[in-house]
């Protein structure tokens, strides 16, 4: 009966209630939900939407520019919407869209910053847009009502340069624009931002000649530029720099444009003219726009240079987890606390003894029951003392093994033994005494 209970539980303590499958989809889920978690917390996905109405690269109505990096990204360039200022000034196409009320210095130092760095595209704002009405029940997340115009205001950024603004034409006629060898028209006849100044150098203009695109002339060489306007531009004092072009009028590059063909054409030759080709990067700065993140220990972790580290944390930790999964051999069954029967009993009595670290005090008790053991094996009085017993078993013993050590010397010897070896020792010479004289 106790060893059918002792192999009953053994085997019910180590079963594993779980297939080797169970266990490795559970931990494949876990680990992808968790690298999920981490992949939001750094990037920021989950924790609210940019489609917010405004004119920016992650809004989706009339004033807003998604329809631009979409159209740009199916074309086959890296468009990217950046939320970290750290970003800026990474190389590539970097198209600014700030807001009316934006800070002029801010943008200044943007654009100064990334003179040697990329190329910088600059989109005015024009529109004041508002949510849809709640009687308009069909309009989508994102979708505005334009309600009003409202030209850019920047102080310290490019003040020699104004804008200007008002209606098409006398005849209420579309705006016609051209220029960079595309043409068409802006979708709205009432109102037109077009910008004045003696740096400007017209790519895009209407009709009657408003400039409404222009790049800025700071002594760059742009022969892209100037190949795409078929002509030339005035004296090249620095061909290192990048160029700077500015969009005064929102509605050739605006979702409210997009629809039509001749300004996505438009886009993408300002994005080649600007010497960003077809796989290269296009950056849509949301940060102006109020939608900045600051980096957090999480994007720095899969950002360069410290990437790579991340990756060979991961490499490891995927090569511990499959080693612990093809682990060599079953699992070990969990032994009983205390185990059955006398030799466990002695077992675990041996156990306590030499974690006490009590060892040396066994050296008299078994010496006493040897010397008991040889006093009835030999047959001497038992009204022996112990002293008189030991000295009649060294006589027994020198008549029958003259050459043995005598056994008070041994015992003395364990009695005085401190170290478990020397115990051991000694307690193996009185055994083997033990069996001489009683064989």
């Amino acid at each position: 009966m106790s060893g059918a209970y002792a192999s009953t539980s053994t085997v019910e303590v180590g079963a594993n209630p779980f297939s080797r499958r169970a266990v490795l989809g559970i931990v494949l889920l876990g680990s992808a939900l968790f690298m999920a978690l981490l992949w939001m917390i750094g990037t920021g996905t989950g924790f609210g939407s940019a489609n917010d109405g405004q004119a920016h690269a992650g809004s989706k109505g009339l004033t807003g520019y998604a329809a631009m990096a979409d159209y740009l990204e199916r074309r086959g360039y890296s468009v990217r919407r950046v939320r970290n200022e750290g970003a800026l000034d990474k190389p590539g196409l970097l198209v600014l869209t700030p807001p009316a009320g934006a800070d002029g210095k801010e943008i200044d130092k943007i654009v100064e910053a990334r003179r040697y760095v990329g190329p910088t595209l600059v989109i005015g704002p024009k529109w004041v847009a508002l949510p849809p009405t709640r009687d308009q029940t069909e309009a989508k997340k994102g979708w505005v009502r334009l309600v009003g115009t409202q030209p850019p205001h920047w102080p310290g950024f490019l003040d020699d340069v104004s804008v200007d603004m008002g209606k098409v034409d006398a005849n209420g006629q579309k705006a016609e624009w051209q220029g960079l060898g595309l043409a068409g028209t802006l979708p709205d006849r009432d109102h037109m931002l077009w910008g004045k100044g003696p740096r400007l150098m017209p790519l895009v203009t209407e009709k009657d000649g408003r400039i409404l695109a222009a790049l800025i002339d700071d002594g760059g060489y742009y022969p892209s530029f100037e190949h795409a306007a078929g002509r030339r531009f005035r004296t090249v004092d620095d061909e290192e720099i990048y160029p700077l072009v500015i969009v005064f009028e929102p509605d050739l590059l605006d979702n409210y444009g997009m629809a039509s063909r001749g300004s996505a054409e438009l886009a993408e030759t300002l994005v080649r003219a600007s010497g960003v080709g077809p796989g290269g990067p296009v950056l849509f700065d949301l940060t102006l726009n109020g939608l900045g993140r600051a980096d957090n220990l999480l994007t720095l972790a899969f950002t360069p240079p410290f990437l790579a580290a991340t990756l060979c944390l991961l490499l490891a930790a995927l090569i511990v987890g499959w080693r612990a999964f093809l682990r060599f051999g079953p699992p070990l069954a969990q032994d009983r606390a205390i185990a059955f029967g006398k030799r466990a009993l002695v077992a675990n009595s041996a156990g306590l003894v030499r974690r006490s670290g009590r060892l040396h005090l066994l050296a008299g008790p078994y010496v006493d029951r040897a010397r008991e053991r040889l006093v009835q094996a030999l047959a001497l009085p038992r009204t022996l003392d112990p002293e008189h017993a030991e000295q009649a078993i060294d006589r027994a013993l020198q008549a029958r093994h003259g050459d043995a050590e005598p056994f008070t010397a041994i015992a003395a010897r364990l009695r005085a033994a401190r170290r478990p070896h020397d115990l051991l020792k000694a307690a193996r010479d009185l055994h083997a005494l033990e069996r001489m004289l009683i064989q």
